[in-house]
């Protein structure tokens, strides 16, 4: 089934303990569309690049399964820029560098040939340009989820709320929950968010795993410990990428199947942490996945008795 990706792709330069990556292939779109492309869906990409966006990319991704064409080249412009330092802990980080380019007059158009997609991926951008985008579309598509994030909740208020009330599912992080619900306990806090129109609500918690809710159900999947962590940058939207991408694939999107693409989220996102940028994502086949896959079952089953 075919699925369409809204979002940035973009250059990154990294530093981490382990290392330092230099104006690297990064951006939403692209590892969102890197991870369902391995699931052999159709993935479109709308976005924006400049002129100093190397071809080899685009055929990288184009090789890896990622329908370019929705994909604005402005010939004379520069491509968006974001440079972040991690700290040793690896989960917070000081942006050093946020360059907007040509993103900053970005208003996406959708070709007439994604306007039949089944599904949708609204990556991280402001709210009236999701907006835009969900209204391009003639027939709703079967399943809209959308990323967002802190800096809109504090600019953006009203034009979140509207948006959020027109998807299915939306993915956040546990910070983020707090902040848009005004309740601490993540539990109050799906339960008030999901009241706002999202049937789903994803919560990502980072090493600390994720969960799933919707009104009646809630589903926790733990990360899988790694023993080396090199780049998180990118995890999130990887994250989303697996999930939304295994539901295309399999055309089931209930909530006992958003459970398995939740476990496929976090598998291809343990591949993305182990490598700068997108490498780990690059270089992944369906045997290394499925032998994740495995890794996640094992560690979350056990037998018990109770007598």
């Amino acid at each position: 089934m075919s699925l369409v990706v809204v979002g940035t792709v973009a250059f990154d330069s990294i530093e981490t303990p382990f290392g330092k990556a230099d104006k690297i292939l990064g951006g939403a779109a692209t590892y969102i569309g890197l991870a369902a492309g391995k699931l052999n869906v159709d993935a479109k990409i709308v976005s924006v690049i400049g002129g100093d966006f190397p071809a080899a990319y685009l055929s990288l991704l184009n090789k890896n399964g990622v329908d370019t064409s929705g994909i604005k080249v402005v010939n004379n412009g520069k491509t968006f820029f974001w440079s972040g330092r991690y700290h040793n802990d690896m989960n917070t980080r000081d942006t050093l560098v946020t360059e907007l380019n040509v993103l900053a007059d970005f208003n996406p158009e959708l070709p007439e040939s994604y306007k039949n997609c089944e599904f949708l991926m609204l990556g991280n951008l402001t709210p009236a340009i999701q907006r835009h985008v969900i209204r391009q579309f003639p027939v709703r598509p079967r399943l809209i989820v959308m990323d967002t994030m802190n800096f809109w909740m504090n600019t953006a208020w009203d034009d979140l709320l509207d948006v959020i009330s027109m998807v299915d599912v939306l993915t956040i992080n546990d910070e983020e929950a707090r902040q848009l619900s005004g309740e601490y306990s993540l539990v109050r806090a799906a339960r008030k968010i999901i009241s706002m129109g999202p049937r789903f609500l994803v919560i990502k918690k980072g090493e600390h795993g994720a969960l799933l809710f919707n009104k009646d159900n809630v589903f926790f999947a733990p990360a899988l410990p790694l023993e080396e962590v090199f780049d998180p940058t990118g995890a999130g939207d990887t994250f989303a990428g697996g999930f939304i991408g295994y539901l295309a694939c399999s055309g089931d999107v209930t909530f006992e199947n958003m459970k398995r693409a939740i476990i496929f989220g976090s598998a291809m996102a343990s591949f993305t942490v182990e490598k700068f940028g997108t490498v780990g994502l690059q270089n992944l086949d369906m045997t290394e996945l499925n032998e994740r896959i495995r890794q996640f079952s094992d560690m979350v089953q056990f037998d018990i008795s109770l007598d």
